[in-house]
């Protein structure tokens, strides 16, 4: 699987938050075919939910696609290692394969704090961390920096 071309998608979903005032997390869960089956990115700002993270939005729109709570075989790609509720989300969701761009230094569940796929659960996917890194990095690094400016800071 070409995971920089998927990694690209999230990209642009990433944009997408940022351009609405949300952070810029983008995320895609792609089918055994290679075919993108769930979008999403973060919209908590927009919709003040905790839980409205590109992940948990991409894992429901896949999961109605797929007409099926089960992906097991399915790959998603954020571009921010993922929350240990992602994480939870991801295991809970069975899916096969993790990729993400960004290290997430304060709650990533991934590596960066814990690395939550370890844990005694049924569930162990494959990690693939730093995808196209320095483009996810640079989203967020972007965006913060415009906030900062914004508050005079």
């Amino acid at each position: 699987m070409d995971y920089e071309k998927y990694m690209r998608a999230a990209i642009v979903l990433a944009q997408k938050a940022a351009t609405a005032g949300d952070v810029p997390v983008g995320c895609v869960v792609v089918n055994e075919l290679g075919k993108i089956i769930g979008k999403g990115y973060n919209t908590r700002e927009c919709d003040h939910l905790a839980t409205s993270h590109a992940e948990i939005m991409a894992i429901n729109a896949a999961c109605e696609n797929k007409g099926d709570w089960r992906l097991d075989g399915c790959t998603i790609l954020v571009t921010l290692e993922p929350c240990p509720m992602c994480a939870g989300a991801i295991i809970n969701a069975r899916l096969s394969t993790v990729v993400y761009g960004a290290r997430e230094p304060v709650y990533g569940s991934c590596s960066s704090v814990i690395n939550l796929f370890e844990e005694r659960y049924p569930v162990h996917p494959a990690i693939y961390g730093g995808i196209l890194e320095t483009q996810c990095a640079q989203l967020l690094s972007d965006f913060f920096e415009e906030r900062r400016l914004a508050r005079g800071n």
